[in-house]
């Protein structure tokens, strides 16, 4: 048996979780949306809503850090030109993380199904999507103190669907083609996923074991996928893209 606080569970679901894991990392590397099948799995365990939460927090930083360190080292990414990027999604993410203790979240859960759809049929429907970069609309220096700060922000107070906003960001105004928007959008997605564990373990919601373990997964899961969007690019992330963002909207409607 797993014993962590209080929560007994045997190695068998331990094996599950850690198996959920991988393949929500793998999807999590190409499209986003892997706590899709996480945050059920936690709560289909009997973990409370605010711990299944902090605990697929830590399990999500292994999949995003993996993930942007492969893409990192692939050259996909220059962290340098990301530094202060990263540092504004990571205070927004912080201060969404404060935000939703006073206030109300119900108005994003009516309106936030529609907007995950809205990016589906962007990426299905756009002829521009490729693997190729356009022109930007935003400066660095725009793009992080609006998009990246906005979506951070987002992502501390709900998060559904992150990445999938982070990805259509960097497509829509920084120009980047759609596999470099997905490298860079993991790297971003890294810093809300530290700033909200941060957030949860000053709260003591997050268990340790539990979630170290599907870190392992999220890890092995994010490695295979971040290798395809490299080879594969728009062929493999546009589909499923879409396929998640329909899937997250159905979601959140009928939850």
């Amino acid at each position: 048996m797993i014993l962590d606080m209080s929560l007994q569970l045997s190695t068998e679901i331990v094996g599950l979780l850690f198996l959920v894991a991988v393949v929500a990392g793998f999807i999590d590397a190409i499209a986003g949306g892997g706590g899709l099948l996480t945050i059920p799995a936690l709560l289909w365990v009997g973990l409370p809503p605010a711990t299944a939460l902090a605990t697929n927090k830590l399990q999500a930083c292994g999949g995003s850090f993996f993930a942007s360190f492969y893409f990192i080292r692939k050259g996909m990414v220059d962290i340098k030109k990301m530094k202060f990027a990263i540092a504004c999604t990571f205070v927004g993410s912080a201060l969404g993380s404060i935000a939703i203790q006073s206030i109300d979240p119900s108005i994003l859960e009516v309106i936030l199904p529609f907007l995950i759809l809205a990016i589906g049929g962007y990426f299905l429907l756009s002829k521009q999507i490729s693997d190729e970069d356009k022109h930007q609309l935003l400066t660095p220096t725009l793009f992080a103190i609006t998009a990246a700060f906005g979506i951070g922000l987002y992502d501390g107070f709900f998060g559904p669907g992150t990445g999938s906003f982070f990805a259509l960001a960097f497509v829509s105004l920084a120009g980047f083609g759609l596999a470099k928007a997905t490298a860079h959008a993991k790297v971003l997605n890294f810093a809300t996923n530290i700033a909200s564990l941060l957030f949860f373990a000053l709260g003591g919601k997050v268990l340790w074991a539990l979630g170290g373990i599907m870190l392992v997964g999220q890890a092995l899961g994010a490695t295979l996928g971040s290798r395809l969007v490299l080879s594969k690019g728009v062929k493999i992330i546009k589909p499923l893209m879409v396929t998640m963002s329909i899937a997250m909207s159905l979601k959140l409607l009928f939850a």
